[in-house]
């Protein structure tokens, strides 16, 4: 079967689950309505801003950052245009799957204060439109890989948003503590589909590397924001885990996470030729970062659990940014 048959076939498929789940979803709808919650309707139209939101526009700009690493980082090479493709594929597939994962949560959004001016807890976007918009994104995303690259990346950018989507989203968030932990493997794969997009081939250690660096990064820059945010998450009966295990047990568990991404920060010297450069960075992002995690794991301040939550950020793209210029310029 052609490409653009398999695109006319998906299209159809499409249309029909995107009714489907709408019809769920006005069950769910009208049964969160019986019960008295939710919607504080807001008067005004929704806007482009409005649908950006159901993004997730900060975790999408980590998505495109990393998934570039993984594409610079490759032996591969593609047509300056077909990376613009591939990145831009990449970034559909995962606003997709936060578009679905807001359609999906949305009594639980509309009941926590960091969530309850999202835009459909507001009224601005109705469930049915982000259902609509959440698929349509997402297999647009993945047809576009798939017609751009290769078949082995498509698979994985649509394992990913089913992974978020579904295996985190619907299995995992609202019955277990160790939800980051699972889930955080759909935020990993973006640097492993841009060196797949570019090679066809996954087994190359270098962008499994990059997928236990984010991997391990997640639960404990999570998990600090979880810890400030806790009588939120608790209110809306999420189970992170300061709710289920405690607040002491957390700062344990994040120390342990950051004890291990900063080890396996090193690993890519193993299979790369980085250079001291590389080396003393990394070290030295580290050292600040294990310094937080310890501060917080003494101290009973809430303002530390967010230095560390904003630090974490920054650790990520500062890792990445120097690797990239070791390769460049070292």
């Amino acid at each position: 079967m052609t490409k653009t048959a398999t695109f006319q076939k998906a299209s159809s498929l499409v249309a029909s689950s995107v009714t489907a789940l709408k019809d769920k979803g006005e069950n769910k709808g009208d049964a969160q309505g019986k019960e008295g919650e939710l919607f504080a309707l807001d008067s005004r139209e929704a806007t482009a801003r409005d649908f950006i939101t159901l993004l997730k526009p900060g975790v999408l700009l980590l998505v495109v950052y990393t998934a570039a690493i993984g594409l610079f980082l490759s032996p591969g090479s593609l047509h300056p245009f077909l990376n613009c493709i591939v990145i831009f594929a990449i970034a559909m597939g995962s606003g997709g799957a936060a578009a679905f994962n807001m359609w999906y949560d949305r009594d639980i959004d509309s009941v926590m204060l960091r969530t309850k001016n999202r835009p459909i807890p507001k009224g601005l976007i109705s469930p049915n439109d982000a259902l609509s918009f959440a698929i349509l994104l997402s297999a647009t995303a993945v047809l576009v890989l798939f017609m751009a690259t290769n078949a082995l990346a498509a698979a994985l950018l649509a394992f990913s948003i089913f992974f978020y989507a579904f295996i985190y989203t619907v299995l995992l968030k609202r019955y277990t503590s160790q939800n980051i932990v699972i889930g955080g493997a759909a935020g990993a794969f973006p640097p492993v589909i841009g060196w797949v997009a570019a090679t066809g081939d996954m087994n190359a250690f270098e962008p499994w590397l990059l997928f236990s660096i984010i991997f391990l990064w997640t639960p404990s820059h999570f998990w600090a924001l979880a810890l400030y945010r806790s009588k939120d998450y608790k209110l809306a009966k999420v189970p992170m885990l300061p709710v289920t295990a405690g607040i002491k047990h957390t700062k344990y568990r994040i120390l342990v996470y950051a004890v291990l991404l900063v080890l396996s920060s090193f690993s890519l010297l193993l299979v790369k030729n980085l250079s001291f450069f590389y080396l003393s960075t990394a070290s030295i992002l580290g050292a600040v970062y294990l310094y937080l995690t310890v501060r917080l794991f003494m101290s009973d301040k809430p303002s530390h659990s967010m230095k560390l939550f904003g630090y974490s950020i920054f650790y990520l793209f500062a890792l990445f940014t120097f690797l990239i210029l070791d390769v460049l310029f070292v």
